[in-house]
């Protein structure tokens, strides 16, 4: 028998090849999907990582802390995670429970995943009120800073806004049917 004529099994391929990782790099260097609605985010970012570098400078260098970064750098960080959470809401990337819903029929899901969108919208838009009636009463400065604290509170309501707005955006699309 001859054993040319039969075919052997291919050798197996290695796992990744210089083109996946080609693509992989592409993947991570894209950048498309950023919007003008991320800039503040990327500023509040920019400007948080200057303050901590100041602070870590003049604690650890000059080993004479400027008393006013921690405090400023605990409110940008804030400021951060809302402006961030925007970015997430918008792109649809927040955490949630999926043990459920991959098991439950289209028709189900035609229905609750539009009702949770709306529930989503009307948490987002209760917590902006909240941040705003907290504002409100807040009538305190800082420490370091003669910045009134209700500053926070209000960049924080627009965030929380802007959540809802993205959320509701989500729901038309989920009432389209484009999800």
């Amino acid at each position: 028998m001859d054993t040319d004529s039969e075919s052997a099994p291919a050798p197996r391929a290695a796992e990744h090849s210089p083109d996946d990782e080609r693509r992989e790099e592409e993947i991570l260097d894209d950048i498309s999907d950023v919007r003008w609605f991320d800039a503040p985010a990327l500023v509040i970012f920019a400007i948080l990582f200057f303050i901590v570098a100041l602070q870590f400078f003049t604690r650890y260098v000059l080993n004479d802390s400027l008393g006013w970064t921690e405090e400023i750098a605990r409110y940008f960080l804030i400021l951060l995670a809302f402006s961030g959470s925007i970015i997430c809401v918008r792109k649809n990337r927040h955490i949630f429970l999926e043990f459920l819903h991959p098991h439950l029929p289209r028709p189900v899901l035609k229905f609750l995943l539009p009702a949770l969108q709306a529930a989503v919208c009307v948490f987002f838009a209760y917590c902006g009120w909240l941040a705003i009636e907290l504002a409100m009463r807040t009538k305190s400065s800082m420490v370091s800073v003669d910045i009134p604290k209700s500053v926070i509170h209000y960049a924080v309501s627009v965030c929380c806004f802007f959540m809802a707005f993205f959320a509701l955006v989500r729901l038309a699309r989920l009432v389209r049917g484009r999800f």
